[in-house]
This record gives C-alpha cells, structure tokens and sequence, in this order.
C-alpha cells in the first residue's frame, strides 16, 4: 500500500434534473514525501479529486487511502490545503494566523509562540510575528499561509493554485521556498495548476489529466537530473525545454 492511495475514484454533480460525470476511475498511488503536480484542460475535475483527497466531500465511488487508512474524519488533519487567495484573518497578527490550526486542534498554547516563530523564520519573515495581514505583500502572506499550513504538521499538502495571483519575480521565489521547506520537512505534496513550467520545476511526477469526465490520460516522471534541482534552477536545465514541449504537445492532443 502507497502513502497516498487513490482507488477507482468516481465523481458526479446532481442536479434536479440530470448528473454530470466529473471524475471517472481515478486511480493513483503517491509515495511518501513524493511532489505530484495535477494538470489538464479546464473542466478536467483536478480541483474536484483534490477536495475529495482534503476529504471536503466524499467522492460518489471509490476510496482514499492515507499511509494505509481510509480516509475519515479521524485522520483528516494530517491533510493541510493551500490555495490561490492566503485567507488570513485581517483582525488576527500574523503570529495568530500562523496558530490557528493549533489551537482549533487544542494543542498546547505553551508550545504556539515557538512554533510560529520556527516556522516564521524558516519561510524568511522572521520579524513580522505581530504586524497584520494588511501590512505584508502578497508574497509575504502567501509565505505566512505556507507557515500556518505546516504548523499542524500535516503529513500531506495540497497546493490549489497558490502563486497563480502572485508577479512572476513572488512566484519563482516562492516555489522555491516551497520545494526547499517540503524536502527539508520531508512532506508528500500534490500541486494543482495550469502552468505546465510550474509543474515541471516542481514536481516528481507530472500526472496529465483528460476532460469530460475527467480521467488519466498520461503521467510524466521527471528526470532526477531536475527533480533534485531547485525550481529556478530546472527552468535552465537543458532538459526542460524539450520536457515542456512533449507535455505541451501531450495537452493540445486532448483539444
């Protein structure tokens, strides 16, 4: 059994008067400490399989496993979710906001300051612990919802698009940071995003996803030669251009 075990997952929406068939036979295996990137036509259901893997809602059929468990109520917070917008509370301090899972999940208040002031310092704001939301860049606050999602020590992340609203220069940095925090925290990760080149530079595996219903069509492995690079460093690899072209090809393929 894979860490992260998808098993013939199948989804549809209801309405009063028909069903619509998003996912169809899903099924994947991820190891621990693994970086997959999900990619595909708009309508192919990848934001979908990554909220029923957040356990936001179950899939009309199939399972998840995590590290061997069916996916439950009871192990749903070792899954940490970072999206496009940071969603931090403007009212609380950046400090808050980091230890807002801790304290939903009534962990010691002793340990809170400590914690968001490692995880403040390993994201590079080390200083900005009582300031507010209001007084950080995008970057910065994407950089605080990274902190605030590895401070439940989540087994898993899932990353829904979270530099696509940021200026290209916070993006590349930003993945950077991102790779380097999970490989030192030894952390399995799924990207969804719409940047083949993101996907690349970040990712172990590439998984390549049909529309209407969404399905499989192809995954990538990408070469250790960039895998172990850091995502700046990938996008000048000889290697990528011809990786981005057959992944490009691939995607137009699907229409």
């Amino acid at each position: 059994m894979e860490f992260l075990q998808l098993e013939n997952i199948h989804h549809s929406y209801f309405s009063s008067t028909q069903a619509k068939e998003v996912l169809r036979d899903i099924s994947l295996a991820i190891h621990e400490g693994e970086f997959v990137s999900f990619i595909g036509p708009s309508g192919c259901g990848k934001t979908t399989l990554l909220s029923i893997i957040a356990g936001l809602f179950p899939a009309t059929e199939g399972n998840v496993y995590i590290d061997g468990e069916k996916l439950s109520a009871n192990n749903q917070s070792s899954i940490g979710y970072m999206l496009q917008q940071d969603y931090l509370f403007p009212w609380k301090t950046i400090e808050e906001n980091v230890t807002i899972g801790l304290k939903i999940m009534e962990k010691s208040h002793k340990t809170h300051k400590v914690t968001a002031n490692a995880l403040l310092q390993e994201v590079g704001l080390p200083h900005v612990g009582n300031n507010y939301p209001r007084e950080l860049s995008g970057g910065m606050r994407q950089r605080v919802a990274l902190a605030r999602t590895l401070a439940v020590n989540p087994k898993i992340l899932l990353l829904d698009e979270p530099f696509s609203a940021l200026d290209y220069q916070s993006k590349l940095k930003l993945e950077d940071l991102v790779v380097e925090t999970l490989k030192t925290y030894k952390k399995t990760a799924i990207l969804v995003t719409h940047d083949i080149g993101e996907a690349i530079a970040m990712s172990e595996r590439v998984v390549l996803f049909s529309a209407n219903p969404g399905t499989v069509h192809k995954v990538f492995e990408i070469p250790k030669a960039l895998s172990e690079l850091s995502p700046f460093d990938v996008r000048q690899h000889p290697a990528y251009a011809d990786i981005f072209q057959t992944i490009w090809k691939e995607l137009e393929s699907l229409g």
